[in-house]
Order: structure tokens, then sequence, then C-alpha cells
């Protein structure tokens, strides 16, 4: 590749990182499954409270984030990252609490998948575009208003906020050390998303079991994994990483049959299948193809700037979701 070293041999265990990327997955989903047993104790909204004010917590204690030395444009970013967060994870339990977890994580990852078609440019993006669509199309044939039109409205609003999310934590990326700027911009929703949540869950959020549960909901949707998916990405090439991500409705759609008893209609498995295929595709389809090999002198050594880093690789991590709930 013209300009670009070989790219150094990864930590070994690629068996081990495609378990931290399922491990990673099935967190997220069960702990989304676990938010809608706590919609009846708390409220959709205090369920949300719990979650991020739990997890800031977290984040705060683990990253100890700097907060002196930023200018305007990088806390203007935070507010919106914050804002992300807050918005995406609100809109996304509102659907929850009236469709399927199946359904309602297909019909939301709609959001990045759309993100991923655009940035691809490229006739074969289209094609993975209409099988996700068609996915969608059959979700209807089991009749959407089984769903709720509610619920499923929510969802694919959820699924915008979801590719907002992604271009606003590649910002914070650039402009902040390590986890820091996640850490901010989780208690910027946190505390966008407090009062809401004590006017929903009022004094019940004390309670010492909510409280257990909503701890238990913080560490499965947030902390547990973004450990477990970035001790993954040292493990496995991104695209890899990136299509494997794509099995998100899918697990959810065992996760809220194991958990919640939420049973889908053979159709409904298809068009799951359909989506989940199509996001795989798309990802693929967002990777430039390689450049003819030629040989180039070594391009000049940049302090922070790693001279292996692969371009294919950064394409496929731009088209590929990031765990967020």
């Amino acid at each position: 590749m013209t300009g670009v070293h070989p790219l150094p041999p990864r930590a070994p265990g690629r068996l081990g990182g495609v378990a931290l990327v399922l491990g990673g997955a099935l967190s997220v989903q069960f702990g989304s499954a676990l938010a809608a047993l706590l919609f009846p104790r708390t409220g959709v909204a205090g369920a949300v409270t719990l979650r991020l004010t739990i997890g800031a917590l977290v984040m705060l204690v683990v990253c100890r984030p700097r907060v002196r030395g930023y200018g305007r444009r990088d806390w203007a970013a935070v507010v919106a990252f914050g804002l992300a967060l807050a918005g995406m994870n609100s809109i996304f339990y509102q659907a929850i609490e009236r469709i399927p977890l199946g359904p309602a994580v297909t019909l939301e990852v709609l959001g990045p998948l759309a993100l991923s078609v655009f940035g691809a440019r490229r006739a074969a993006a289209w094609f993975w575009a209409a099988l996700a669509l068609g996915g969608v199309a059959l979700l209807g044939q089991g009749g959407f208003d089984r769903l709720d039109p509610v619920g499923a409205a929510l969802a694919l609003t959820a699924g915008a906020m979801w590719a907002a999310y992604i271009v606003c934590s590649a910002r914070i990326g650039a402009r902040f050390p390590g986890a820091d700027g996640l850490a901010l911009a989780l208690t910027v929703a946190a505390l966008l998303t407090l009062p809401f949540g004590l006017a929903d869950g009022g004094g019940h959020l004390a309670d010492p079991v909510v409280l257990g549960l909503g701890t238990a909901l913080a560490l499965l949707a947030s902390v547990l994994p973004y450990s477990l998916e970035l001790a993954a990405l040292r493990r496995l090439p991104t695209a890899t990483f990136a299509v494997m991500m794509s099995l998100g409705p899918a697990i959810a759609a065992v996760a809220g049959w194991l958990v919640l008893g939420q049973a889908l209609r053979p159709v409904e498995v298809l068009a799951i299948g359909l989506v989940v295929a199509a996001s795989a595709g798309a990802v693929r389809a967002a990777a430039p193809p390689p450049s003819p090999a030629r040989p180039s002198p070594p391009p000049p050594a940049v302090p922070g700037v790693p001279a292996e880093a692969d371009p294919a690789a950064v394409s496929a991590a731009a088209a590929a979701p990031p765990a967020r709930r």
C-alpha cells in the first residue's frame, strides 16, 4: 500500500477477541432487557437517569478527566455529545417500553446503517441499504400495529440520534485523550435527564433494590461493554470488529426472548436477519479497496501519529456503530 507500512502483528488470541466482542454485545442488549424490567418501578425516565448517572459516576472515578485547558469549541463538543447520549438513550427506552427489544434494535440500527451507506459513496452500499429496507418491510408484514406505530417511530428516531452520537463521538475523540470526553459527556447527559428522572421515579430511585438494579444496568450497558470492546480492538482487525457489531439486532431478539418473554414470528426473525446481513455488508462496502502495492519511501515520522495507521481500518471504524446503550 503506497506510503503505508505493513500493520504490526496484533495481540495474540483472535478467538479471544471474538469472545470479547460477543461478550460486549451480550452485555449491551441484556442491559437493555434489564432496563425494561426497571420501567414498572422507576418509569422510563427514572431508568434512564439511573443508568446515565451511575455510569457517569463510575466513568468519572475511573477516568478522572482533566477539565482545565479546553476551549469553547471543546466544551461545545462535550455538550453536543451529552445531548446525543441523553436523547438516544431516552428515546430508545421509550421505544422498548412499547415494542419488543429485537424489532426496536432492528429499526434503530438503520440510523448508523444510513450513515455508513452515505459515507461509502459506492453502488454496492445502496444494495445493502435496499436489503435493510426489505427487512423493515418484512417487519411490517408482521403488522406495525402489533409493534405499535409510536414505538416504531421512536426506535427510528433513536437511530437518528445514534448516528448523531457517532459523529459527536469522532469529534470528541479528536479533542480529548482516552475516555475523558466520554466521561464528561456522560456527566452532561446525566444532568440533562436528572430532573425528568426524579419527576418520574421520585422516591423509588432511592430504594436499595432499585439502586442495585440501576447499578447493574449502568455496568451492563456502559462500563462492561466499553471495556470489553476496547480489549477486543487490540486483538481483532477493525473491519472484523465492525462486522461483528452488526449482530446487535439478533442478540437483542434473543435477550428479549430470554429475559422478557418476547417471542418473535418467523417473518420477524427473517427481517432481523436481513438487517444484520445488510449492516455487515455495508461495513464491508465502506472500506476502500486496497491500493496496488508499489515501493515507496517510508513517510516522515509524526509525533503522536503511528506510521502504520491503516486507512481501510479507519474507514471501517467510522462505518461501525460503537457500543453506546
